[in-house]
């Protein structure tokens, strides 16, 4: 990273043989921790450096505000209650309507509201490479190769958000269905590391500490009947969340070029829905000092006084 910022290129202009990604953590309002990371990325100039920013769930949105330059300008978006309080109401549930509504904020809040500068998305050479669920295989899928314009952008947005039961049905692209990239792949490794990662930086939104729970009896009930209807290759991926959590853990722990950036130890614990300003606030704060003083030492020397 300190090389490439250095030297100023850009993708398509490296001498180096090296294929730098920035991963972003899903995890619906714990991508408040993910938020403030990007907010250090973009504060220390670091994007220009890697070749790609793979996001799952919520991390493809932080990673949208990253690549058109606005995620620091619009972070009040996290605490703001006429916002968060509209995108998230649990009580939807008992109306049969979306307790987390993508809808509205892809197509509202990202257009009117907070505009996002969907063409700087797609002009940035340092590509976007939305993760989602396939909702009848059940794998991955980078969804870049739909991305080409402010409409499939969207749509690439709130497929990789689309929480099961939650957000609604799948979201269909090109004749196919899909669910929130977090039930096959919560951090994108493995989808890098197919496409040649060799170093990687992850934006992470659980603290080391946290553990991924295993669905109770009564969850799998109520998602059983979901999936069947909805995307049932899906459910076997939901089923074995630990074990595709462990798997992601297991590779970045052993890749020899890996920086992990992660809430720290001591952070308050935020849940998928949560909407209270103060907590998500706090999360977006604690993100940023977190990625800061994780990513300093990329900042070239002659630089690091104005970042």
């Amino acid at each position: 990273m300190r090389d490439r910022i250095a030297e100023g290129t850009l993708p398509g202009q490296r001498s180096d043989e090296a294929r730098l990604v920035l991963l972003i953590e899903g995890g619906s309002s714990r991508g408040a921790y993910s938020s403030g990371m990007t907010i250090a990325i973009e504060r220390l100039g670091l994007l220009p450096a890697f070749d790609g920013v793979y996001g799952s769930s919520a991390g493809s949105l932080n990673a949208a505000w990253l690549l058109c330059g606005r995620a620091e300008s619009t972070q009040h978006a996290w605490w703001d209650p006429r916002i968060m309080g509209t995108v998230i109401k649990p009580r939807r549930i008992f109306s049969g309507q979306p307790v987390v509504d993508t809808k509205f904020l892809v197509h509202t809040v990202y257009t009117s509201i907070m505009p996002m500068g969907f063409q700087d998305v797609l002009d940035n050479p340092v590509g976007i490479h939305p993760i989602a669920t396939d909702a009848l295989s059940g794998e991955p899928v980078d969804l870049h190769r739909h991305v080409h314009d402010q409409a499939s952008l969207q749509a690439a947005l709130r497929a990789s958000a689309a929480m099961p039961l939650l957000a609604g049905p799948p979201v269909e692209i090109d004749g196919r269905g899909y669910v929130d990239a977090g039930v096959s792949e919560g951090t994108p490794v493995r989808t890098a590391l197919a496409q040649g990662a060799t170093h990687i930086v992850a934006l992470r939104t659980r603290r080391l500490d946290e553990t991924q729970s295993r669905p109770s009896r009564g969850e799998r009930m109520l998602m059983a009947q979901w999936f069947s209807r909805n995307a049932p290759g899906a459910y076997r991926p939901w089923l074995s969340r630990v074990e595709i959590r462990a798997e992601e853990e297991r590779l970045l722990a052993s890749h020899p070029a890996v920086i992990q950036v992660r809430p720290p130890l001591g952070s308050a614990r935020i849940g998928r829905t949560e909407s209270r300003p103060d907590p998500l606030r706090a999360a977006v704060d604690t993100g940023r000092d977190a990625a800061l003083a994780a990513l300093q030492a990329a900042v070239p020397v002659d630089r690091q006084a104005s970042s």
